[in-house]
């Protein structure tokens, strides 16, 4: 093996803290190690994580199994307790490179390392080169979370909120486009929470603003989820202003019913989705919205999906993320009435099927129009709304990592499909 083999599931700050551990393994010199990055957030993520796990034992019989994220830093003992694994690591306590170390040393850490994240004030700093096969790079601004969703379990694995200081962020970006990538998304567990931790408590805005600001060369930034509540005036104007910053907003929604919603102790209601995304929309029309939904979570009558449902057209969210509620141990949604497992699906699948359409329509929104597509590889990318595009003949395409011009001519197979542009 040429380094170690990392399976990553849930998150972008997963992937990007993936990146932080190959580094520190690589340069300890761990070689034949599997790390499986667990997620939290709904049961059939930690079967995945639990199947991969049973899988990389059989495939790679002599490789030292690692297992990490937020399952395993919420259910040490479960993932301890499983013959395949050989290692479980905390969340804070993956990202320390003397626990790498001292795993390829002559006096390995303990079978079970995960520390108390709940103790945790400040987010260590990581520079890394870049993400592993990808053109676009996540720069990790904000970690954990202060507030207590009653589906959530994900502060818990994560900790308090916690920011990355503007100064380390600059760098990080400055030093990924010297790296080669043209695009940075910012992420975290709750990022438009950044800052309240800081002297002054700045905004998200105030750091998107620097940002570009202190990292002119930076020719594309995204934002990864943010939460409908927190979207500061700043942060508003930028969208509508600042062309670096893409015009695709990634909104934790999570249901479109004003009671279900606030049986989460979300804080937002239905009119707060579709007025932000009517501002947004007024000062950016080309804008594109994901949003996050749960279907089937506990109470949830039909007509509150139908709710949910039709909020997708009303606000015109185009990325859907559907889960099915699943019930985390600990959580005071679990201890709610809940729905068959039969009706969370069956509405899952509603939801996607609502998702595949507006998907559907925002692509044909895009015909005959020209967009900057960032070509990833074998000629296919995102344009700046995030819509997937692929050049009908490759051939005449670049190497992944340049954004180049194209014409959309047609859909096929859910993406857009052109040539460039003269």
């Amino acid at each position: 093996m040429s380094g170690p083999e990392i399976i990553t599931f849930g998150c972008r700050l997963n992937s990007f803290e993936s990146e932080v551990m190959r580094d520190h393994a690589v340069s300890a010199g761990l070689r034949d190690v599997v790390i499986v990055h667990t997620c939290a957030v709904t049961a059939e993520a930690e079967r995945q994580a639990r199947q991969a796990i049973r899988r990389a034992r059989r495939e790679r019989p002599d490789a030292r199994v690692v297992v990490t994220g937020c399952s395993a830093q919420i259910q040490p003992d479960a993932y301890a307790a499983m013959a395949e694994v050989d290692q479980v690591v905390g969340n804070a306590d993956k990202l320390d490179r003397s626990f790498w170390h001292g795993l390829a040393g002559r006096t390995p850490p303990g079978r079970v390392v995960v520390s108390d994240v709940m103790a945790l004030r400040e987010t260590a700093h990581h520079l890394i080169e870049g993400l592993d096969g990808r053109t676009r790079a996540f720069v990790q601004a904000q970690n954990g979370c202060d507030h207590r969703c009653t589906f959530c379990i994900i502060p818990y694995g994560r900790g308090p909120s916690r920011s990355v200081p503007v100064g380390e962020v600059v760098a990080q970006a400055r030093r990924l486009v010297e790296a080669g990538y043209r695009e940075v998304v910012l992420t975290g567990v709750d990022l438009t929470s950044w800052g309240k931790d800081l002297p002054g408590q700045p905004s998200l805005g105030q750091l998107v603003a620097r940002l570009l600001r202190l990292a002119p060369e930076l020719p594309r930034l995204r934002l990864s989820s943010i939460d409908p509540a927190e979207v500061d005036a700043d942060l508003l104007d930028l969208i509508g202003l600042e062309p670096r910053l893409m015009p695709h907003v990634h909104l934790s929604v999570q249901a479109g019913d004003t009671l279900t919603l606030k049986r989460m102790r979300r804080r937002h209601g239905r009119d707060d989705v579709l007025c932000l995304c009517d501002e947004l929309r007024r000062r950016r029309p080309e804008i594109a919205f994901g949003a996050d939904l749960i279907a089937g979570f506990p109470t949830e009558t039909e007509a509150m999906f139908e709710s949910t449902l039709a909020l997708v057209d009303e606000a015109d969210l185009t990325y859907l993320h559907v889960f099915p509620y699943s019930a985390r141990r600990g959580t005071p949604a679990a201890r709610m009435p809940q729905l068959p497992v039969a009706v969370r699906k069956e509405r899952a699948a509603r939801l996607r099927a609502a998702g595949d359409r507006a998907l559907a329509r925002h692509l044909e929104r895009q015909l005959g129009r020209r967009s900057q597509v960032l070509l990833e590889r074998n000629g296919s990318g995102r344009t700046e709304s995030f819509a997937p595009f692929r050049l009908a003949d490759p051939h005449e395409s670049a190497a992944p990592g340049r954004i180049v011009s194209a014409l959309a001519e047609r859909i096929e197979a859910g993406s857009l499909v052109g040539r460039l542009a003269a």
